[in-house]
């Protein structure tokens, strides 16, 4: 049965119901420059072997800047990084100007006081209707600090709360 009897905005309201984390999927250009997106679509695929996987919008056109790049780092944002996320997902060539980042020995951008970061090697990319479907080979990843993730919930940014 095909989806086209069903009504895009029920459907981005309806899955708008489950709530995403947020990262920033980060790689050096051909030109040396640092690039990056913001996804609520990254997750975790495989423990053996360790694969993980994010879906860009085709429309991007950042993702072909990683796609040539081979590799990417997942930057699990935390919840008091609005001000990144919204940097981040802003159109143009100044996402990183005045962020604080450093380049990792893979030679991928990692975003300070991220909450993780996992870094990864392209192993695979299948079309996913108006996405891609990107999986990753991991690399190495860590832990980079102990704080409450981003999460997008029905339209708004916010925080994790542990229920009593």
């Amino acid at each position: 049965m095909s989806g086209a009897s069903i009504d895009p905005a029920q459907f981005r309201q309806v899955l708008g119901s489950y709530p995403t984390g947020v990262s920033v999927v980060t790689a050096i250009d051909a030109d040396g420059n640092p690039v990056g997106m913001v996804v609520g679509t990254f997750t975790s695929v495989s423990l053996d072997p360790p694969l993980v996987g994010f879906l860009p919008d085709r429309k991007s056109t950042t993702w072909p800047l990683i796609e040539k790049a081979g590799r990417f780092c997942v930057n699990v944002l935390a919840s008091d990084q609005q001000a990144v996320c919204r940097q981040m997902a802003a159109k143009g060539t100044e996402k990183f100007v005045g962020l604080e980042m450093r380049v990792s020995e893979h030679n991928l951008p990692v975003i300070a006081n991220s909450i993780a970061r996992i870094e990864c090697t392209i192993h695979s990319i299948t079309e996913a209707g108006d996405h891609w479907f990107v999986l990753g080979d991991v690399l190495s990843l860590e832990t980079t600090r102990d704080e409450d993730p981003m999460l997008f919930h029905r339209g708004r940014y916010g925080g994790f709360a542990e229920l009593a």
